[in-house]
């Protein structure tokens, strides 16, 4: 019987689970393996961040999807990859073997890059652990005022320093001084001219101080930057742009300049066919603007079908991702900005348009039919 592995529960795995539920694998094992036992919907995060939702209502529980579909599951983080034995090696020091591998655990944040970040700073990958360590915040911070400093000019660290200052200084009874260290370039570089200049006065009117300069250390109580300057800070905020994980280094696979599977159009690594790779683990060759969440959620459907082909010996389909894709970045308050291309509009028709996009995704994988339960150690050695 022939193994299929998928490796992480990110959104492109969802989907596949939902759909090996609807139509299973005949004679095939699949197993997945996650560290755990949810997925934080990272769309939603932002909202949760501000108090809009709860942890659970930005979760899908991998468990009753797996169960559904009849697919084990084994809680544990890969840390090797063994593509010529086709093993995959977790920290506990187990061990599973493939015929077939799909990867998508999604990027990972080295804690050794950045000076003084292990011990000081709260990063946010993986997701559930700063889920759960920012819930803190506002216990601390209504102790005192807070120096929060969010490092980071992309969307996310925009709208997590939007969602703490909305969380606590919000309400008129300012209970924290949020700041944004970009790197060096204005908040959304890359964005269009319009949608940048939207978020700039959003920025000034919550009160978000722009530092247009590179985070060099953390130290206790401060965050150092390039110019030498010091911000006064009781907890930074890593959003820095994520990495691939250090365990593909040594795997065999072939990866970009910086560390990334390398697949091609039907989602195959383009040195092992054997392994699939999407999301924020991979690049597409032929499409290398096409990584992250988004990417991923739209990468389910061929992947899904491409993993049943290809453990049937069928034929594969590419897959075109969209050159453009609809952007929409929380603000805090109940607002948000909405960017396709050169067009942006914004306001609280936008959050509302967003909310039921995010809150659909999550309840599309949260009520799984029918199925049987399958878990525990289903490691197999060679």
């Amino acid at each position: 019987m022939k193994r299929l592995i998928l490796l992480g529960g990110g959104h492109a795995h969802v989907h596949v689970l939902q759909a090996l539920a609807r139509e299973p694998l005949p004679g095939a094992e699949v197993l997945l393996i996650t560290p755990f036992e949810r997925q934080m919907y990272s769309g939603m995060v932002p909202g949760l961040v501000a108090g809009h939702y709860t942890a659970a209502q930005c979760a899908i529980a991998l468990m009753p999807l797996a169960a559904a579909a009849r697919v084990q599951w084994l809680q544990g983080a890969a840390v090797g990859l063994d593509t010529a034995a086709r093993r995959v090696r977790l920290a506990d020091g187990r061990s599973a073997d493939y015929d077939l591998l799909s990867l998508d655990t999604g990027a990972v944040m080295d804690r050794d890059r950045l000076p003084g970040a292990r011990e000081h700073g709260l990063f946010v990958r993986p997701i559930e652990h700063f889920v759960q360590l920012q819930d803190g915040l506002p216990a601390l911070a209504a102790q005192r005022v807070l120096d929060i400093v969010v490092i980071g000019g992309g969307a996310a660290g925009v709208e997590l320093a939007l969602a703490l200052q909305h969380r606590l200084a919000g309400s008129g009874l300012e209970r924290a001084r949020i700041a944004l260290v970009t790197g060096g370039p204005e908040p959304l570089a890359g964005y269009a001219t319009g949608v940048i200049r939207r978020l700039r006065r959003v920025l000034q009117a919550r009160r978000v101080t722009v530092v247009r300069d590179t985070c060099t250390a953390l130290e206790a109580g401060a965050v150092v930057l390039g110019s030498g300057a010091r911000l006064a800070c009781d907890a930074p905020v890593i959003a820095t742009g994520a990495e691939a994980p250090a365990w593909l280094a040594g795997s065999g696979l072939a990866l970009d300049e910086s560390g990334f599977v390398l697949t091609g159009a039907t989602l195959q690594s383009r040195s092992h066919p054997e392994v699939f790779a999407v999301g924020d683990v991979a690049t597409r060759e032929d499409a290398p603007h096409a990584r992250s969440g988004v990417y991923a959620v739209r990468a389910g459907p061929p992947l899904a079908l491409n993993l049943r082909r290809a453990m049937a010996g069928g034929v594969l389909q590419p897959h075109r991702p969209q050159q453009r894709t609809l952007n929409l970045i929380s603000c805090g308050d109940k607002r948000a900005i909405a960017a396709w291309g050169g067009w942006s509009a914004q306001g609280r028709w936008v959050w509302r348009w967003k909310d039921r996009i995010d809150r659909s995704f999550v309840a599309r994988y949260s009520a799984p039919a029918g199925g049987g339960a399958a878990s525990g150690d289903a490691t197999r050695s060679a």
